[in-house]
């Protein structure tokens, strides 16, 4: 055998199960806790308001714990290479997008719930996850400091929404314009 084909037969040609369930659960989660951010921050202050705060901390807890699980996968399950042929006719600009992308959305996968934490933590509300476990806070009580995280968590999950938007119209060219195939990598379906 030789070196190539060993490298063809130990590198997956697709995401594992637990990759697709864990990329597209935190997809829609983000999709749908963005969606509520932008809703509720409108809001006049009432018992629906404040509801719909515990939900989207709630929410944003899950998805930090979501992608850390999604990160150790990650690290632990070799992703699929790009195939030859799609990296062949990729020029340097899109492998740099594509990795680059990648890596943002990770980074701020993080950063957007453990901004949102910093937030709470410093406005004095703390999170009581599900109203059974009170978070610890994740820096001190601090109206200066609360005024100054606030629009960090916002600037943070405007961008995380840009480059998921950038994610899916990159996965859908490659879907419906190149044809290649790329984004049946990641979709439920016989191996």
């Amino acid at each position: 055998m030789t070196v190539s084909a060993t490298a063809t037969a130990t590198t997956p040609r697709r995401y594992t199960r637990t990759a697709m369930l864990l990329h597209w659960v935190l997809g829609l989660a983000l999709i749908g806790l963005f969606g509520v951010g932008i809703y509720m921050a409108d809001l006049p202050f009432s018992p629906q308001r404040l509801k719909l705060y515990n939900w989207h901390k709630w929410a944003g807890v899950t998805i930090l714990v979501l992608s850390a699980l999604r990160l150790v996968w990650r690290a632990t399950h070799r992703p699929p290479a790009l195939p030859g042929s799609v990296e062949n006719a990729m020029p340097g600009w899109q492998k740099w997008a594509h990795h680059g992308t990648h890596h943002l959305l990770y980074a701020l996968f993080f950063a957007v719930p453990l901004v949102g934490w910093a937030y709470s933590s410093a406005a004095g509300f703390p999170i009581v996850f599900l109203g059974l476990w009170q978070l610890p806070d994740f820096v001190p009580a601090s109206k200066e400091l609360a005024e100054a995280i606030k629009p960090w968590h916002q600037y943070t999950a405007f961008a995380l929404a840009g480059f998921a938007v950038l994610h899916i119209a990159a996965a859908l060219k490659h879907h419906f314009v190149d044809r290649d195939g790329l984004l049946a990598r990641m979709l439920p379906g016989p191996r």
